[in-house]
């Protein structure tokens, strides 16, 4: 299924958020490699700075996207921007206070929507809300397409497609990454950090409305303890965000994962005194996060539209390995390519929303995974864009 099958509409992509820095990244990205005839718009809250930015994109063939003016709180003009697509893609964070309105409209629309949140309890209060009529309508909801959570999703995909099939399958993945953050990341962190009670609550309102897995089939993300892996040679601390999750979903959803499927998510660290630091920094940072005046101090620290220069961004560079197992076999996969946060995350998350355009994809519709909506298409893209998945080793 692509979406040009569909009715005719003026765009195939809108990038949503376009003037921040995460979205300005992806307009440059998406100008640069959109194919021929790919119909692009830029959209905003605010004309002038979109003018400003297509103007500093110009290539000087004369060819420039189109500019669209709306607001993440104007549901009148979120609805007109889903109707004008076939792909909505949105950076505009944090999504727990600014993306409900637009997933509202594409569902309704039958439009496709992504974004690159990382807050669970978002993903989780959207999918009560609005899966049952994306399903009704086509659309599809893709959360999480950047470094949250791609790498992961495509990353244990692509380990279990070396595996051997109707079998129990164990896949262990190991992150390390260097890179800084933005203002708008830092925004959405804080936003998770402070909403603990809510995301609880949001988790166990989704479960009582979303589907197991299919008779006779077991997918589990236990959080696992810290351990030192020796298949990779690095300390294995315990990484409870947004991603094994995610993994969790697109194993429920695909048989190709086995009848008994288990997955763990580690952060890899090469030197005991790191591995045993790290977990009381993370806690000391997640307790000042609860307070209020902490969150605005460092709020105010590192405002939204800021991100760090093409020079610390050439510098960073993310890996992740998976050690997967199941029928007698054990295979060594990786994931790995340059900046994660934000040169890889435009990369992957433009990708994605050309993926979902123009692809010939699965029949899928209503809030799914980058694994199921669009797997081995979109592994595919972005090894072609130079992100790296290897079989490292197999026995």
């Amino acid at each position: 299924m692509s979406r040009q099958d569909g009715p005719r509409r003026p765009y195939d992509v809108v990038l949503f958020g376009a003037t921040g820095f995460v979205g300005e990244l992806t307009a440059a990205y998406l100008l640069a490699h959109a194919p021929h005839g790919c119909r692009l718009a830029l959209a905003g809250r605010n004309r002038a700075k979109l003018e400003r930015l297509r103007e500093r994109l110009a290539d000087g063939s004369g060819a420039a996207p189109a500019l669209l003016t709306a607001a993440a709180d104007d549901p009148a003009a979120l609805r007109d921007l889903a109707e004008s697509a076939h792909v909505v893609a949105s950076t505009v964070g944090p999504y727990v206070h600014h993306g409900e309105p637009l997933v509202a409209a594409c569902a309704a629309a039958g439009t496709d929507c992504l974004d690159l949140t990382g807050e669970a309890e978002f993903v989780d209060s959207v999918y009560v809300r609005h899966d049952a009529r994306a399903r009704e309508t086509g659309a599809r909801i893709v959360h999480s397409c950047g470094f949250d959570s791609v790498p992961y999703d495509l990353g244990v995909y692509y380990t279990v497609r070396h595996l051997p099939e109707d079998v129990p399958l164990r896949v262990d993945g190991f992150v390390r990454a260097r890179g800084a953050f933005s203002g708008g990341t830092l925004a959405s962190s804080l936003a998770i950090a402070g909403r603990g009670r809510q995301a609880l609550a949001a988790a166990r309102e989704r479960r009582r409305y979303e589907p197991r897995p299919a008779a006779g089939r077991r997918v589990r993300v236990p959080l696992g303890g810290p351990r030192f892996s020796r298949e990779t040679g690095v300390w294995a601390l315990p990484l409870p965000t947004i991603d094994p999750q995610v993994v969790r979903r697109s194993a429920a959803a695909l048989e190709r994962y086995g009848p008994d499927f288990r997955y763990r998510h580690y952060a890899a660290v090469r030197t005991l005194p790191v591995a045993l630091a790290a977990p009381v920094g993370v806690a000391g940072l997640l307790a000042a996060a609860q307070v209020p005046a902490f969150r605005g101090w460092l709020a105010d620290r590192y405002p939204g539209g800021r991100g760090p220069d093409a020079e610390r961004r050439a510098r960073s560079w993310f890996r992740v390995r998976f050690v997967g197992e199941g029928g007698g076999r054990r295979v060594l996969t990786e994931v790995s390519g340059g900046d994660p946060g934000y040169g890889e995350t435009a990369v992957m998350f433009a990708e994605a929303a050309l993926c979902l355009a123009h692809d010939r994809l699965p029949a899928t519709a209503g809030q799914v995974t980058t694994a199921v909506a669009m797997g081995d298409a979109l592994t595919e893209r972005l090894t072609a864009a130079g992100i790296r998945f290897r079989l490292a080793a197999a026995d």
